[in-house]
Formats: structure tokens, sequence, C-alpha cells
């Protein structure tokens, strides 16, 4: 039952429970032996206790039969992404470094193939530039 069912059966009972001691003797007799006769018919809860019988003590998520070949599987599924990320992370800040190195020996080639006077060199605003371009 949802809780508009729920409602509409408290609502109900509230009613009829409201005007209980306006009923008629003959109509309350009748509606007593109504309610003997609906709970002898009633049948009786009895409690069966359940037995769970086990075969072999194993882990439900152990796996057996046909997936018992595959268990190595379950231990590296979360090895191997992770030895997946760090492996590809590595990659990625060597790669980034050999850019960087690139990019400095670059910038080192440009100066010295410039005909600059040795005084540039000592130049704030030079050093400053320089800097920019990194």
């Amino acid at each position: 039952m949802n809780t508009d069912d729920l409602n509409f059966a408290y609502k109900v009972r509230h009613a009829l429970n409201e005007r209980l001691d306006e009923l008629p003797a003959s109509t309350t007799d009748r509606l007593a032996q109504a309610r003997k006769m609906a709970l002898a018919r009633k049948k009786a809860h009895v409690e069966v206790p359940l037995a769970v019988r086990v075969a072999k003590t194993e882990l439900a998520a152990a796996g057996g039969g046909f997936l018992s070949q595959f268990n190595w599987l379950g231990r590296w599924s979360m090895a191997v992404p992770a030895l997946a990320l760090v492996i590809g992370m590595v990659g990625i800040y060597q790669y980034e470094q050999q850019e960087r190195i690139a990019d400095l020996a670059e910038i080192d080639a440009a100066v010295l193939s410039d005909e600059l006077p040795l005084n540039a060199y000592l130049d704030h605003g030079f050093n400053a530039y320089l800097s920019q371009s990194e």
C-alpha cells in the first residue's frame, strides 16, 4: 500500500469510529460475529526456521568453478590501471622535460649566433626579454 491508500484507510477508520456509539445493538452484534468468523478463517502465522547448508567454506567474491581460473584477473584488475597511469605520467614528464630542454637550447643558439656586444648581456631589460621568451 502506498501513502495515499494508508491515508484513505485511516480516514475511513476514523469516520467509522466517530459514529460507533450511534449504531444499533443488532448491527454491533452482527459486526462482532463477522469479526470472529474472519479471525477464525485467518491462517495461523507459523514461523518456519530456515536451514541453510553450506557445502564448503568459500568467500562469495572468491569465485568458483569456471571463474576460479581467472582469480589472477581480480587481483590485477586495480594494479594494471594504476601501473599504466604511473607509466603515462612518467612519459608525460619526460616529454615535457625534453621540450623544455629543446626550447632552452634554441634560445641559447639564437643568443650565441647573434652579433651582440657583451654589454647587452649585462642589461636587465635584455634578461627580462629572455625570461619572457621562454
